[in-house]
């Protein structure tokens, strides 16, 4: 069997990378510091969190970029909250927005209320005018239950997106074979998925890139301004501004990475191969 690289028309030792620029319509500064690194920095593709408060002016600026939607069920900050944009009492917690963490949201949600909330959250991304390039899931709660599983996969198939998922070293953990249901059902995904230690600077990435297997890697980043409204959201802001520094702020890094050998692609290549489209190289 080819490998999506190759189902893509690279050559199998190709090193492919998908820089991806996480919460987009989290909050103004995450908009804006996710749309720059896309725009004018070598951020690859994005994935809306649609509930969040920010989301419908992320979307009033799309322009084509490749974007995809982050299925949400937790509303993780203490005070910043938001939830269902369905009538979904089983995904509400007391304080009136969805479950902070995963283990409430498996210990209480009804699933056919975390499918329908999660397919609205989609439709409304599509009658925002995206054109959505995959799927994720905020906090990987739909990825480490099987029934939360099987609704990802579900909406994956009906949509005809690629899906983010776990690196083959982490799927052990979970206790059943994501990677496989998934190939399975002809849904593509990145072959590797990676993260930098935190305050990863420009040596940090450098090696990083260096060191990319063949295939194709995602790597995912939360990029956001400094702003008061951010500062007072969330204790990792600054680890956030660092992150789109590092995407936005060195302007050679485009031809580094091409000197290494790398080539930087977003998810919408897997999306057009999953729905038998020529896929165009750059």
């Amino acid at each position: 069997m080819p490998t999506v690289a190759e189902r893509l028309g690279y050559p199998p030792e190709a090193k492919l990378l998908i820089l991806n620029c996480a919460d987009l319509g989290f909050c103004h500064a995450a908009t804006v510091g996710v749309y720059e690194a896309l725009d004018d920095g070598i951020g690859t593709s994005a994935s809306l969190i649609v509930p969040a408060p920010w989301a419908r002016e992320a979307a009033s600026r799309f322009r084509g970029e490749d974007v995809g939607v982050h299925l949400t069920l937790n509303a993780e900050h203490d005070l910043y909250r938001w939830g269902p944009i369905t009538q979904a009492p089983s995904l509400l917690d007391g304080d009136g927005g969805f479950p902070r963490t995963a283990t409430d949201v498996w210990d209480h949600a009804d699933i056919d209320e975390v499918r329908r909330e999660c397919r609205a959250q989609l439709e409304r991304a599509v009658l925002w005018g995206i054109d959505l390039s995959h799927l994720g899931s905020h906090l990987d709660t739909l990825l480490l239950r099987p029934e939360f599983f099987d609704v990802y996969l579900e909406l994956a198939i009906d949509f005809g997106l690629p899906l983010r998922l776990l690196s083959a070293e982490a799927q052990p953990q979970v206790g059943f074979p994501v990677r496989q249901l998934a190939e399975e059902a002809g849904v593509l995904f990145a072959d590797h998925f990676a993260t930098l230690p935190p305050w990863a600077n420009r040596t940090v990435f450098l090696d990083f890139v260096k060191g990319l297997p063949p295939g194709i890697t995602e790597l995912t980043l939360h990029p956001a301004i400094d702003t008061p409204e951010l500062r007072a959201i969330t204790d990792d802001w600054e680890l956030r501004v660092a992150e789109h520094v590092l995407l936005v702020a060195d302007r050679g890094f485009g031809d580094l990475l091409e000197a290494a050998g790398v080539t930087r692609i977003g998810y919408r290549p897997l999306r057009d191969a999953m729905r038998g489209a020529t896929v165009r190289l750059p």
